[in-house]
């Protein structure tokens, strides 16, 4: 199978994924799920989700859709479009799982996946945390994964602007 077929492979729609969620636990598995909008891919981010991988056997992503940004980060965002960040993330060799959502948090999504283990970056705290209220209900956990210093979309579009 070539490169881009793999790729593509991980790019999942919410049904599909849900299903494959479900054998995925039969086989024993543990599910990890973090989100985000990750519209310009940095070191910060590869670092955050190399580790989430490490937390489990399947690290889903949940990628905010273009309509999603816009309301959480404004009309001039996303920079790259929910197809281009989502192809981006698939091609990362440890990520098993891209699915877009349109909502403002994912806790639908979670809700529907079932995770074993929610991820989040440093900056919250398990309360704000959309679906953790789900995760533990089933017994899961929930980590909070510090954030490499110096690394930030808001950042990269700051210095590209001036």
């Amino acid at each position: 199978m070539k490169a881009s077929q793999k790729i593509q492979l991980k790019i999942y729609n919410r049904d599909t994924l849900k299903k494959e969620c479900q054998e995925w636990a039969t086989q024993g598995k543990k599910i990890v799920f973090t989100n985000g909008c990750f519209d310009i891919l940095h070191a910060g981010h590869i670092d955050y989700l190399s580790k989430a991988s490490e937390l489990g056997d399947k690290l889903i992503i949940g990628v905010n859709s273009d309509f999603s940004v816009k309301r959480l980060k404004g009309k001039a965002r996303p920079v790259n479009d929910e197809n281009s960040r989502m192809l981006l993330l698939a091609a990362l060799f440890f990520v098993d799982a891209v699915v877009l959502f349109d909502e403002d948090t994912p806790y639908e999504l979670i809700n529907e996946l079932q995770p074993d283990i929610l991820v989040k970056g440093g900056d919250y705290r398990e309360e704000d945390i959309a679906g953790a209220d789900i995760v533990k209900r089933k017994g899961g956990k929930i980590i909070i994964l510090p954030f490499l210093e110096g690394f930030s979309t808001t950042k990269i579009i700051d210095k590209l602007k001036s």
